[in-house]
């Protein structure tokens, strides 16, 4: 985990009822790279996701409910798909249809559950 990346996962979402506007794609392509590297921009250009693997189901399951917690924590909710040794974890803000730093903010929460970068 970078120096950018601790600096994310230390804020803390702020509510967004749609009163905001996307980010503009020059800000997201600033802020994409403060996030572990398997992150990515979706081809829709709306959220950004990571797929991470584990070497069973309980680490698969033991990873979602931790992110669950973040998600519960910061009140900004992620769409996950798991398997028996894989996630593929997206964030996008629905209420602006794009976008916010709130999606960073999270990405960054979930970098820093693997410190080591495992």
């Amino acid at each position: 985990m970078n120096d950018a990346t601790t600096v994310l996962a230390q804020k803390r979402c702020r509510p967004c009822e749609g009163n905001l506007p996307p980010l503009a794609p020059e800000r997201v392509l600033t802020l994409l790279p403060k996030l572990h590297p398997d992150w990515h921009l979706r081809e829709d250009g709306r959220g950004i996701e990571r797929v991470l693997r584990f070497r069973n189901y309980y680490q698969t399951g033991a990873f979602v409910n931790a992110v669950m917690w973040i998600a519960h924590q910061e009140d900004h909710h992620p769409d996950i798909l798991f398997g028996y040794n894989e996630a593929r974890v997206s964030y996008t803000t629905h209420a602006i249809d794009g976008l916010s730093e709130n999606d960073f903010i999270c990405a960054a929460k979930v970098d820093a559950l693997f410190p080591a970068d495992e």
